[in-house]
């Protein structure tokens, strides 16, 4: 079995709106918390700060441990088709907030672009479950 271990955070504005990406690999999309797979040694916290900033632009501060989701992915429905093992993931996800920088798209990543949406809009968004799930997490029901 494989191991995907990610940190992801839930970035809520004054405004009561949900910074998500768009995640857009192999020939699935929908929108995403903004986050990503730990390097080789990386601490959680700062890998959602560093993948944030990739993704979104955006340079952030992380709050609270919200939660980690656990969740194995069958080896017939993993993304990447070909590898004949199951994937075992851990999304650990924060609370964080926005201390600077400028709403921007990631350019060759697994994310084609980032945006704010009001929450009441989000359960109309096309969304991976993630989003429900970390929403959950940090008290905003899904």
């Amino acid at each position: 079995m494989d191991l995907r271990v990610a940190a992801y955070a839930v970035i809520v504005d004054a405004e009561d709106r949900l910074l998500l990406a768009h995640w857009n690999q192999s020939g699935r999309s929908g929108w995403t918390m903004p986050g990503g797979g730990l390097e080789e040694g990386e601490d959680p916290a700062r890998a959602v700060i560093r993948e944030v900033r990739e993704e979104t632009g955006y340079k952030v501060a992380v709050d609270d441990l919200l939660g980690i989701h656990s969740r194995v992915i069958p080896a017939g429905r993993r993304i990447t088709a070909g590898t004949g093992r199951p994937l075992h993931t851990l999304r650990i996800v924060y609370r964080a907030r926005v201390t600077g920088g400028k709403l921007r798209h990631e350019i060759d990543g697994s994310t084609d672009r980032a945006a704010w949406f009001d929450m009441a809009h989000v359960r109309g968004l096309q969304r991976v479950k993630l989003v429900d799930i970390a929403l959950e997490m940090a008290g905003y029901g899904a």
